[in-house]
Parts: structure tokens; C-alpha cells; sequence
């Protein structure tokens, strides 16, 4: 999916939405765990009731790969629904990849010659080296790791050089010699609240992935506020704050719910932009 596509589709259903398939099987409905492939089933039902209001699914591969052959299996499946049945979305695999070139080469052919995701989620801080190898799809996406939402993100992104540089700064910097805006995204923690516009002075016109809105406590009022450019620029997730919006049967109406509540949100943002 290139950009325009994305952004025609954030027009179209009037969302920026990403729902975050982070799947615990011990979070989900008790009753879904008879079946055959519980994570699986879940996801699909989450997908089948949230579809309509957002643009983006991403699984969290964690999640699925803490259940050995059976998580990926179920991952699999879960990106194999959403191509066949909702191809108008975008599949982000969030494993926040990065090494060596050959290794980084290796990633790559997984997630986009044999899984067939639309981006990755991958680290910058082995450098252009461990980054290239992704670029070199051109119908993918690369997102790289800038600014995260996560309390330790001040360990690092934050510290300054002699000339008060910010580490994350100078990854956006430098990685936007890498790939335009019609290749790479960055990744942005909605609790980084106004800090999105020092992101926007470095790169004003690519997508950002923001996660941390919902549980996380992030503001998407001061998302949209200070991150959100002309073609929108934003695709914000939300993972437990729907999926586990309630346990009982009909959890996937009350995801549903939890998921229109937003879209519904992100309507006003972008009429007040003007972009709709």
C-alpha cells in the first residue's frame, strides 16, 4: 500500500486507527479457549467487529511468538484473514527488528516476501547498514524507532551532544537520507505530547506510528494537535484499551464500540484540519 492509498483510505472512513493485535491468551474470553487456534479466533472476531472503524492492524509479534510454533502459526493466519477479507488495510508486523546486514536481509524476506506485511517496525541504532535491507521493497514500509512512549525512553532518545542535539533528533535526521516519505514512518509515543511538534520541525511530512493512546494514557487530542500535517500524517494505536474493552462473550461488540468511540474522535481532527 503506498501513501496515497493510505491517505485516501483515512479519508475515506474518516479514522487514522490502528488496532493493536497484542494477544495474550490469558487476557482472552475463557470461552475461546476451546477452540482449535484460540489467538486466532479472537483476532478475528476483534478484526470482523473493528474493520470498519480504523485503517490499520498491528501485531505485536511478541505476543505470538511466546507461544512457540502454535503463536506463529496464529499469526499467520491472523495476516492471511485481513489480506482476503479487509484488503483495504494496513498490516504493520511491530517486532522492532535490527542487526547486521545479512541478518537484517534475512528479516526483510520474512516479513515481506514471505509474510507479505505492508511495514515492520525496526531499530535504528545499528545503523544504515541494519536499516537498508528493508528499503529495497518498494511497495513496504520501514518504521523506524524515534521517540518511544515508554518511561525509559529518557534513558537515551533524550540525551543531548555539545551542540543540544538529541539523540532522536539526530536519528531523524539522518535517516531521512535514507528513504523518503513514501518509504519510511517513524515511530512516536503519544505520551510525548508536544514533543510531536519538535518532531515535525525535522520531518513534517512523513507518517508517524504512534502507539500509547488508551491504556498508555496518551492524549490524542495533543496528538492530533501538535503531529497531525496536510495528508494527515498520523496512524494511531490503540491495543488493550479495545481488544480487552471486555471479556465476556460479547467482547468483540464492546471492541467494536471501544474502536467507533475513537473514530469518532479522529473525525473531528480531521474535519478541523480540513482534511475531510
Amino acid at each position: 500500500m503506498n501513501r496515497q492509498q493510505l491517505f485516501e483510505n483515512i479519508k475515506l472512513k474518516q479514522s487514522f486507527l490502528c488496532v493493536g493485535l497484542d494477544t495474550d491468551i490469558r487476557k482472552i474470553p475463557q470461552h475461546l479457549l476451546k477452540e482449535d487456534d484460540p489467538v486466532f479466533s479472537f483476532n478475528r472476531e476483534i478484526i470482523d467487529a473493528t474493520a470498519e472503524y480504523c485503517i490499520a492492524y498491528k501485531p505485536n509479534m511478541a505476543f505470538y511468538e511466546s507461544l512457540g510454533v502454535e503463536g506463529v502459526v496464529a499469526f499467520e493466519k491472523t495476516v492471511k484473514y485481513i489480506r482476503e477479507n479487509y484488503p483495504d488495510q494496513f498490516i504493520i508486523a511491530d517486532a522492532k527488528r535490527g542487526d547486521i546486514g545479512n541478518t537484517s536481509e534475512m528479516y526483510a524476506r520474512s516479513f515481506f516476501d514471505h509474510l507479505k506485511v505492508d511495514a515492520v517496525t525496526v531499530a535504528p541504532y545499528m545503523g544504515e547498514d541494519s536499516v537498508k535491507p528493508f528499503l529495497i521493497y518498494p511497495e513496504a514500509w520501514v518504521i523506524l524507532l524515534a521517540l518511544t512512549s515508554n518511561k525509559g525512553s529518557h534513558d537515551f532518545q533524550l540525551t543531548e551532544d555539545k551542540d543540544g542535539e538529541r539523540l532522536f533528533e539526530k536519528v531523524l535526521k539522518k535517516s531521512s537520507e535514507w528513504a523518503t516519505e513514501e518509504q519510511m514512518m517513524y515511530v512516536v509515543g503519544a505520551t510525548q505530547g508536544k514533543m510531536f511538534a519538535d518532531i515535525r520541525k525535522h520531518v513534517p511530512n512523513h507518517f508517524l506510528l504512534v502507539p500509547g493512546v488508551g491504556a498508555q494514557g496518551g492524549s490524542l487530542e495533543e496528538v492530533a494537535r501538535y503531529g497531525m500535517n496536510n495528508q494527515c500524517g498520523l496512524i494511531v494505536n490503540s491495543s488493550r484499551a479495545i481488544i480487552y474493552a471486555d471479556k465476556s462473550e460479547q467482547f468483540a461488540t464492546f471492541a467494536a464500540k471501544a474502536a467507533r468511540d475513537v473514530q469518532i474522535e479522529m473525525s473531528q481532527y480531521l474535519k478541523q484540519k480540513g482534511i475531510i
